[in-house]
This record gives structure tokens, C-alpha cells and sequence, in this order.
């Protein structure tokens, strides 16, 4: 994936109301088939990652991911770069209108910086993989003071031919209302950016805060596999 096509290729205006409407906006084709086999082929490859997480173990859903180790798979830090300058302004936007102070530096090695300064140093990228009757539960990536608000996962099989079910779910919750779901779908090289944990949507006194979740519905048959790429770093 070459930085022009992940710069250039797409309707990022659209990407950005999609964000400001629902939450969560779809980039389609955003890999190649062969690309995402190699990723997803890579998993095997002990060398590349730095922990092995097994759901079940600790009430996560089940199947299992590895977060990759620095430094980063190619791909995976091309898409750390030049992602990331895309939905600055848009998480910028966002703190401005929920009244956070926190503002995004416009090139993704700046952030990091930030983040390592404050002991978040553990890169947290992975891999996913999913089973027959496994799932994700409901859940946002949080893991330190700094958190980006916005997140990639993009979909690495195709979907009918190597699995079944496996839909990628989102959940969001306004005051005093009861969780809105939404199913996200998704082909073989698609990806979904959404919000990591709450975004501002305007009500008749201005903007107030709603919660969102993310996970991943039960995988009825073949096995699911995704990437996923966060942008701040973990403790």
C-alpha cells in the first residue's frame, strides 16, 4: 500500500461526515487481496510480535490477537503514517466541540513521541484471530493517559468464502437513552475507522459526549482475521 493511495485515493470528506454522523466510516479496498493474506499469513511469525492475548482467559470474548512488536511490520507503520494526518483534524474537531483541551499534532511520529514520553512506549497494533463460535465482546481500546480518538481495523478475509457471521458491531450510548447498535459490513481489504471511545454529537444546547463499544458477533463457521491499528502506544 503505497502512502499516495492511502493519502489520495480516498473521499476523506466523506470519511469525515460519515465520523460526524455515525461514528464509524468504511474505507473500501483499502489492501489488496494479496496483501491481506500475507498479513494474515504473518501471524504465524512469532518474531514480529511482542504478546499473545487468549480471550477466553480473560473474559474477552473468545479466539485470540498479538500485538506486534517495534519495529512495526512495513505496512502496518505505513498505515500509522499516513492515516493518522487524516483523522487529526477531524479528533481535533471533536475535543473543540466536547470542550477537551487535548489537541493532535499533525504527523503521527510527533504523537508517539508524546506518548513514550509518558511511559506509553508498547506499540499496540495486532492481529486478530477468530474461530468457529468465536466473538469479541463489547469494548474500547484504552490503554493509558493518551488515547487517539479515532481507530482502524481493517478485514483481512473474505467474508462467505472463508468465514460466516463475524459481523464488526458497534454500539453507542447517549444520555438517558437506551445503546444504539450498528453492523458494519465489510469485504476482504475494506476498513472501518470509528471513534475509540465517545464523540460529540450536536443536541438543541450544543455539543454533549456519547460512549461508544465496539466488537465482533459470533463467527458461525471458517476463521476471521483482521488487522488492527491503533494509534497511541500502551503502558
Amino acid at each position: 500500500m503505497t502512502k499516495t493511495r492511502a493519502a489520495k485515493a480516498f473521499d476523506w470528506d466523506r470519511i469525515a461526515r460519515d465520523l460526524d454522523t455515525r461514528g464509524s466510516a468504511t474505507i473500501e479496498h483499502l489492501l489488496p487481496a494479496e496483501e491481506c493474506r500475507a498479513i494474515a499469513a504473518s501471524y504465524s511469525n512469532e518474531a514480529l510480535f511482542r504478546s499473545r492475548v487468549v480471550m477466553e482467559r480473560h473474559g474477552f470474548g473468545r479466539g485470540e490477537y498479538k500485538y506486534f512488536r517495534y519495529p512495526l511490520p512495513e505496512v502496518v507503520a505505513t498505515l500509522r503514517k499516513v492515516v493518522y494526518p487524516r483523522l487529526a483534524p477531524i479528533a481535533n474537531q471533536w475535543n473543540a466541540a466536547m470542550g477537551i483541551e487535548v489537541r493532535y499534532p499533525e504527523e503521527h511520529a510527533e504523537y508517539i513521541a508524546r506518548c513514550h514520553a509518558a511511559g506509553q512506549v508498547k506499540p499496540t497494533p495486532l492481529l486478530l484471530q477468530y474461530g468457529p463460535d468465536d466473538y469479541n465482546c463489547l469494548h474500547q481500546d484504552l490503554y493509558g493517559e493518551h488515547v487517539f480518538p479515532l481507530q482502524l481495523t481493517i478485514l483481512l478475509s473474505e467474508p462467505e468464502r472463508d468465514f460466516t457471521g463475524g459481523e464488526f458491531v458497534l454500539t453507542e450510548q447517549r444520555p438517558r437513552m437506551q445503546s444504539r447498535p450498528e453492523v458494519v459490513p465489510l469485504r476482504q481489504g475494506d476498513a472501518v475507522v470509528f471513534a475509540v471511545h465517545h464523540r460529540p454529537v450536536r443536541g438543541t444546547r450544543g455539543f454533549y459526549r456519547v460512549n461508544l463499544r465496539h466488537g465482533v458477533s459470533r463467527v458461525r463457521t471458517g476463521h476471521r482475521r483482521t488487522l488492527g491499528i491503533i494509534f497511541h502506544d500502551a503502558t
